[in-house]
């Protein structure tokens, strides 16, 4: 896990790019990973940056950061249950604990498909309970994912400005 989050936060680190592009491709990266959309998540994040002008490379970071195996069974939980308290009664735990049991065994893509299927299956009124529950945790994170990343990519660009400038003989 440790090795993990190093390599995530050398990634974020050494992307390249204006602070504002990188900074809306973060945002849009949380933004979607973070919404039930699993297979439509690619997709999704290049029609976003294209639009928004978003960095692809760290929308797709950010995006496997906070939608990964290690997260979809918290993930989906987290978007059932506040999707719930916008839709009381139109998804009931008994019908969402079948996906929850096969994401928790965590048997690898197998199993986050068939978790898909019997989603899929339980029709729209699961997709509007889920999708509901998920852009009201998404839209939060993504405006602080913009905000901080801004500060930070624009410090390390102010850091590497002033060391270059500093490097250069007199």
């Amino acid at each position: 896990m440790k090795r993990t989050l190093r390599y995530y936060s050398l990634r974020f680190k050494r992307l390249q790019g204006h602070p504002p592009i990188l900074a809306r491709g973060i945002a849009i990266g949380l933004f979607v990973g973070t919404t039930p959309t699993m297979p439509l998540h690619t997709f999704l994040l290049l029609t976003l940056c294209l639009s928004f002008k978003g960095s692809k490379i760290a929308a797709l970071v950010a995006s496997w950061v906070i939608s990964n195996p290690l997260t979809f069974f918290l993930q989906y939980y987290a978007c059932w249950l506040v999707g719930s308290t916008f839709f009381p009664g139109r998804l009931s735990w008994e019908k969402m604990q079948p996906i929850m049991t096969i994401l928790a065994k965590d048997q690898g893509y197998a199993g986050f498909k068939q978790s898909l299927n019997l989603l899929g299956g339980l029709g729209i009124e699961a997709s509007t309970v889920m999708l509901s529950g998920g852009i009201a945790i998404a839209t939060p994170l993504a405006i602080l994912g913009y905000y901080y990343s801004l500060i930070f990519f624009t410090k390390r660009q102010n850091r590497r400005a002033l060391r270059k400038y500093e490097s250069c003989p007199d």
